[in-house]
């Protein structure tokens, strides 16, 4: 029985340890990012823009989400809120250009991160390159271990450009925005 105790009293300590480290290195950790990934479609920028911009619609495409509520025009833009797997996020469009640009932000400041992000389409002779900037802030120190760490700063961006891929039958991949041409 105090053998169990012992186990059991290290594996918690090791926890804590473990937690501790990555809290002290997540809040040493700058928590403004830009990660940028973009792909190649076939579809012709119009095409690849209106579905990107009917939001309500994105469920049928997007895995990750399970509702888009429009919540109308605030000060001038647009909002939305996504209802997804881990949770509700409200975000507006700041800028809309269509079958061009397209820049939303996340209005909610209690979620332990924030930021935006600007869709440039660019046509080619293959049909669009779509490329995704991300301009994050991570506040908690925590969310920014694990984005930096564990899941990666352009895991978000890749599942979407991946379910947008697969959305319009193709099986392109992301790429760094640096190195497609």
């Amino acid at each position: 029985m105090k053998m169990l105790l012992l186990v059991g009293v290290v594996i918690v300590a090791v926890i804590i340890v473990l937690v501790a480290v990555m809290l002290v290195i997540g809040s040493r950790l700058n928590p403004n990012h830009v990660a940028s990934r973009a792909i190649r479609l076939k579809e012709a920028p119009t095409e690849v823009y209106a579905v990107i911009h009917d939001f309500e619609r994105s469920p049928n495409w997007r895995s990750d989400l399970k509702k888009v509520e429009m919540l109308g025009v605030v000060d001038g833009h647009p909002r939305f809120r996504e209802q997804g797997s881990h949770g509700s996020v409200t975000y507006e469009v700041l800028e809309d250009v269509a079958g061009q640009r397209l820049v939303t932000r996340i209005v909610d400041r209690d979620l332990g991160y924030s930021g935006s992000w600007t869709q440039v389409l660019t046509p080619n002779d293959k049909g669009t390159l779509l490329t995704i900037t991300e301009n994050g802030e991570v506040s908690n120190p925590m969310f920014r271990f694990m984005s930096r760490y564990v899941f990666g700063q352009t895991s978000t961006i890749d599942n979407y450009l991946k379910s947008l891929a697969k959305h319009f039958g193709e099986s392109s991949q992301p790429e760094p925005a640096a190195t497609v041409n």
